[in-house]
């Protein structure tokens, strides 16, 4: 910053990473790593290695840029390596007079032909169709045989994308179903990543009906191979673009083909339940009469030895195999988050037989023979259910595996809205037009395959499942992430005093009670996990579930920036799994990908796509980067690059348009929540690709700004025209504040500060909040009276963040004080949640705190978190008149 500087500490190398958790196995991984201005050029990146915290043996690097300074130095870079089975606990990046040499046949290559992609990993060959029906054509792994050289086994002979649409008719006044298949139709594909030791590549298509013309879901499928690995990870996005009063998705999945040769009792079947593995054969050697060495053969036939009898020894109890039943198809089914069964049948035209059942599956699946086969695991199965596996045709010589995301075993999706029309004053929906369409939205799922030579033992499979559900990934500490200013101002846990300790209690203590909310009320699903419910009905025990506007929360007042802060600032695996979750959640089903509303998003409804206020602020890229600059993925990349211009979809829907008729500007805005949600899809795009006509355009609205009476001050409405990016000023007290610095706003124009080096802009933000909680009278002096009526700046709790930051770049202690008074004596500071809860019962006894609203937790945790950075010193003693004070005082 060019006025008042924030002391930023040189980042030396080199710079720690750890595991977020410990891969159980050799592991991929692609992280990303932040850096101070000016500190890392271009260049410098082919210098850097990885090298192994305990040993330090040195790891080849994969490197590139993610993001730049003003000044063209990296501001995040992402890197990949193949860490070895037992890595140690952290790793050091750091400079290398050489690259660490790689051998080439542990490398990744592509090679691309006009109808494929042909990846080797050295350990699997893979080929990947460029168009039309089909994924992965093939698979090869390279197996070591006895004798000199390596034989190569067929583990997949083809997949594919399956749709099952069910269609309803009730013009005849009878329900009837109607149901069609459809099968994935790539149109394009492209390589977005060569290798050494990463390769990535991305499909998109549509799927097709396989017996007409009709194509709809369009989607999206990224592959990911990592030099040496047996496993290919895969993220799926699939759009809707139906009509949900009659596209109803019965099923929706992905088809794998798995040759299998050899007796039926030495292929093998595997299901993962809640903590064990469901294992059998489409031949099982279990008969009434099966003991002794049969016995023993047995167990070792479910741990996937593989079997031979003796011909004249065995001849009877070969006999009683041939007279017992093949076991054709299995299947798994997650119909809610509390409940999975295994079936299997013999064949078509028989009946399904209970195998087992539990409360939530592993989401692994694995089919295989002699000559090996195919793992599949979904991450997050059974919170995104209704999900499923299957694996059929195990008797004959290619079985089909399939990952359902949506299993056809359960009632069709239903994406209608919930009711015919809008509940504005009742339940705070927001507009009069209902505009509740899913048509636009996505969800993102993720799985991975292993191709194994062999039959995984259990302790094996166990640990693939524990990979897919936690993918291994790298993180720098908590210190370093904060001296490189990563994502603006925030600060370290500091328990150095009574009243800190407390507030870093209070702050976990929100944590804590989120978590335990997310499994009491089971706030899971395939559109609704990583979302919050928005505010409590303390009357019926339960969240407004039912009621407009404050059901699901959708990114209202960032709880997402909460999360990721608060990963940042503590390194806890946990708190990352909840950001990620919400951020795949808001980025994909809250925001709208195509159509009208592209780029803009639904506030909080009974359904996510309900609200009929469709704002950038959902869909903004500052809820999203944090995910993407910690991980590199490009899903996320891909939806931040499109909302860049999503101010142009504010012409046609006028966020300002039931208070400001039309007139000569195109549209109007306010300066937050929508044009700070459109300066922070401009930044990101400025700071990712150094695109100056995106700075251009923050440059321009900044200066409008500048321009109006009481700079920041003013508005906050005016007329905006997206073609020149300029804000037209309407007035100096058009409508309230408190949206102004409660969206993200203030997060945004602090990094962004940091990037414009604008003394004047810095300055601006620094007024604002001091004004923001001033006296009236304070208020008239400084305005000359332009400014009336008390509900302009509502909600003193939301301010605090950029009231911080002015009584901070001001050396303002009147502010400082108000800010912590503010803090102190709200709910979130004076009372431990812990405490706070009663048992009460509902369907069943559950724990409430009836006063409970996302949105004041979300904003008092982020607040406290920056004010405890930029005005610690103005903390007291003890907080007066709260709990927190009594906690203090007892010490």
């Amino acid at each position: 910053m060019s006025h008042k500087e924030m002391t930023v500490l040189s980042s030396a190398m080199p710079i720690h990473l750890r595991w977020l958790n410990q891969p159980a196995a050799a592991a991929g991984v692609t992280w990303g790593v932040p850096w101070s201005k000016g500190e890392l050029k271009r260049g410098d990146l082919s210098a850097l290695c990885l090298n192994g915290a305990a040993d330090g043996s040195a790891l080849p690097l994969q490197s590139r840029p993610a993001a730049y300074w003003p000044d063209g130095s990296i501001k995040w870079s992402f890197h990949s390596a193949v860490c070895p089975e037992g890595s140690t606990d952290g790793y050091t990046l750091e400079q290398s007079a050489e690259p660490v040499a790689m051998p080439a046949a542990l490398q990744v290559s592509v090679q691309e032909t006009e109808e494929a992609y042909i990846v080797d990993t050295g350990t699997i060959l893979c080929t990947v169709g460029k168009q039309g029906t089909g994924l992965i054509s093939r698979i090869i792994r390279r197996v070591q045989a006895a004798s000199a050289g390596s034989e190569e086994q067929l583990l997949c002979s083809g997949s594919e994308l399956v749709c099952l649409r069910e269609q309803r008719d009730t013009l005849s006044g009878e329900l009837t179903l109607l149901q069609e298949r459809f099968t994935g139709v790539t149109r394009k594909a492209s390589l977005e990543e060569a290798g050494p030791l990463r390769a990535v590549i991305c499909l998109e298509g549509r799927h097709r009906n396989i017996r007409g013309a009709r194509e709809w879901l369009p989607y999206t499928l990224r592959l990911y191979f990592y030099a040496g690995l047996e496993s290919i990870r895969l993220v799926h996005t699939f759009h809707y673009d139906g009509n949900p009063q009659q596209d109803f998705i019965k099923g929706l999945g992905i088809v794998f083909k798995v040759p299998l040769s050899g007796p039926l009792y030495n292929r093998h079947v595997r299901l993962a339940g809640s903590e064990g593995i469901f294992s059998e054969s489409p031949k099982t050697l279990h008969t009434r009469r099966t003991k002794g060495k049969y016995a023993d053969m047995f167990a070792g036939q479910l741990e996937g030895k593989s079997l031979q009898f003796d011909l004249e020894e065995d001849a009877y109890f070969t006999g009683l195999l041939q007279d017992s039943a093949v076991w054709d198809s299995f299947r798994l089914v997650q119909d809610s988050s509390e409940h999975y069964g295994i079936h299997k049948r013999t064949g078509a035209g028989c009946t399904w037989i209970k195998g087992a059942e539990g409360r939530r599956a592993g989401g692994l699946s694995y089919v295989g023979s002699e000559c090996g086969g195919l793992a599949a695991a979904v991450k997050n199965f059974w919170r995104k259910h209704p999900s499923g596996l299957e694996i059929t045709g195990t008797s004959g010589s290619e079985a089909a595996l399939t990952v359902w995301f949506w299993s056809p075993e359960v009632p069709a999706m239903d994406l209608r809205h919930y009711d015919t029309k809008t509940h504005v004053e009742s339940s705070y929906e927001g507009a009069d037009e209902l505009r509740a369409t899913p048509y636009g939205i996505a969800s993102t799922n993720e799985l991975t395959l292993w191709c194994t030579a062999r039959t995984p033992e259990t302790a094996q499979l166990l640990r693939m499942q524990q990979e897919a559900d936690e993918p291994a990934l790298l993180v720098c500490a908590p210190e370093y992430y904060h001296r490189s200013r990563a994502f603006g101002l925030w600060s370290l846990p500091d328990r150095s005093t009574a009243v800190k300790a407390c507030l870093e209690d209070r702050l976990d203590g929100i944590i804590s009670f989120y978590q335990s909310e997310i499994e009491q009320r089971k706030w899971y699903g395939l559109w609704d996990y990583g979302d919050f419910m928005h505010s409590y009905d303390p009357v019926r025990h339960v969240w407004n579930y039912d009621l407009g506007g404050c059901a699901w929360q959708n990114a209202e007042l960032v709880p997402n920036m909460w999360l990721w802060v608060s990963f940042l600032r503590t390194g806890r695996a946990d708190i990352f799994r909840m950001a990620e979750a919400m951020t795949r959640h808001t980025s994909e089903v809250d925001v709208y990908h195509f159509g009208e509303y592209a780029g803009l998003g639904s506030r909080h409804n009974v359904v996510h796509w309900g609200c009929g206020c469709k704002e950038a602020r959902i869909a903004m890229a500052g809820l999203h980067r944090y995910f993407y600059y910690l991980t590199g993925d490009e899903r996320t990349g891909g939806i931040m690059d499109s909302v860049k211009d999503a101010d142009y979809s504010t012409v046609t829907l006028d966020p300002m348009r039931a208070y400001f008729p039309k007139d000569e500007f195109p549209t109007h805005v306010r300066v937050g929540p929508d044009w700070a949600a459109f300066s922070s899809n401009w930044m990101t795009r400025w700071e990712r690709y150094e695109d100056t006509a995106y700075r251009d355009k923050i440059i321009t609205g900044i200066d409008c700004i500048k321009a109006a009476n009481l700079r920041l001050i003013s508005g906050p409405t005016y007329g905006y025209d997206p073609k020149t990016g300029m804000l037209s000023a309407m007035g100096d007290d058009n409508w309230g504040r408190h949206l102004a610095i409660s969206m993200g706003g203030p997060q945004v124009w602090f990094e962004l500060a940091m990037m414009l080096e604008d003394p004047e802009w810095e300055d601006m933000l620094a007024e604002f909040g001091v004004f923001y909680n001033l006296p009236e009278e304070e208020k008239d002096v400084i305005a000359g009276g332009a400014i009336t009526g008390k509900l302009r700046f509502e909600h003193p709790v939301l301010s605090v963040a950029i009231a911080a930051y002015g009584a901070w770049y001001r050396d303002d202690r009147a502010t400082a004080e108000r800010c912590w008074s503010i803090l102190l004596e709200n709910p979130f500071g004076a009372v431990n949640l812990q405490e706070e809860q009663i048992r009460v019962t509902y369907m069943e006894p559950l724990n409430e705190i009836g006063w409970m609203n996302t949105n004041e937790a979300s904003q008092w945790s982020l607040n406290t978190i920056i004010a405890l950075e930029l005005i610690a010193e103005a903390l007291p003693e003890r907080g007066a008149g709260t709990d927190t004070g009594k906690a203090v005082a007892a010490e």
